[in-house]
């Protein structure tokens, strides 16, 4: 996985990637029932992490929050995400799929890129969690072989090393990392799949309305709770406010239309709900670290 670097502030410590010389650097490990001596196995990487279940069992500490694990369950781990079982026996039922990899995989630490990995769209999940930094997706039943399938092609692409194969790695990443963003896209299918009917009836409002100036008095309304309710449950369920998840559903459909219409900024910025073109960009900017002209540009990079 990598060698300790240093420590957090907590104690945890950091795993740094280890690149080795004219390798692609990703690895992926298979984990079945790993079974662990005493101690506290929490720790953090400086790279990105995705570990996917195919069996469940057991549960994960994940920046502090406990996760049960079940099958089908995908998580994101972002760096500096601590990460650990719960307890020497967490996962020890367990059969999971996990690949590293730093974000110069995908090709964006070049000088001249715009982005750093927090804006690259098929990385954007791992920063769209609610708390903490730590993601989970349902991988839904009739899509679970298929990402059997992706993990065990990139396991034998590494292994094998035949002609090709750090383009082949590329690929089944990034075709892993479309999986991934494609499901953490689709939030109300997420709730419904957690017989989650109230959160779901709320972002489909959002989702509906939030090319309007609506507010959390509106969503509120449309679900028949007080704001204050609205505000504990969205909190308690996501981590997030409803304004925050308003704002993440414009800057969603903001990205699309920067990189797939001739739009301009202004343009961009009314059709997801900002009246003022000023605050459409320094709103973008906080999210991004890039302005939206900024994020255009780049964005053209990554497609090519």
């Amino acid at each position: 996985m990598g060698r300790i670097t240093r420590r957090r502030a907590d104690g945890a410590p950091v795993y740094a990637y280890e690149r080795l010389p004219g390798l692609p650097p990703v690895s992926v490990l298979r984990l079945i029932g790993p079974r662990l001596p005493p101690g506290d196995h929490s720790h953090a990487h400086d790279f990105l992490v995705l570990l996917y279940f195919e069996r469940g069992g057991g549960g994960l500490n994940l920046g502090g929050r406990d996760w049960s694990v079940a099958a089908g369950d995908a998580f994101l781990i972002a760096p500096g995400e601590v990460v650990g079982p719960q307890g020497a026996r967490g996962l020890e039922r367990a059969e999971a799929w996990a690949a590293f990899f730093p974000p110069e995989m995908l090709r964006l630490q070049q000088p001249s890129s715009l982005l750093s990995w927090r804006s690259h769209p098929l990385l954007f999940a791992f920063v769209r969690p609610a708390a903490a930094g730590a993601q989970r997706v349902r991988v839904p039943p009739e899509e679970r072989a298929a990402w059997s399938e992706r993990f065990v092609a990139l396991d034998c692409e590494l292994r094998e090393r035949r002609d090709g194969y750090g383009e082949a790695v590329q690929a089944h990443l990034t075709l892993l990392l479309v999986a991934v963003s494609r499901l953490a896209a689709d939030v109300v299918g997420h709730l419904r799949l957690q017989d989650e009917p109230l959160l779901a009836h709320v972002f489909e409002f959002i989702e509906a309305r939030y090319r309007e100036p609506i507010s959390l008095r509106d969503v509120a309304r449309a679900v028949a709770l007080s704001p204050g309710h609205l505000t504990t449950l969205v909190g308690r369920k996501t981590g997030r406010t409803v304004q925050q998840w308003i704002s993440e559903q414009r800057m969603a459909e903001a990205r699309r239309l920067l990189v797939e219409t001739p739009l301009t900024v202004a343009a961009v910025g009314a059709a997801v709900g900002f009246r003022d073109p000023s605050y459409f960009i320094k709103s973008f900017r906080r999210a991004h670290a890039v302005t939206p002209l900024q994020w255009r540009r780049a964005g053209g990079d990554v497609a090519g």
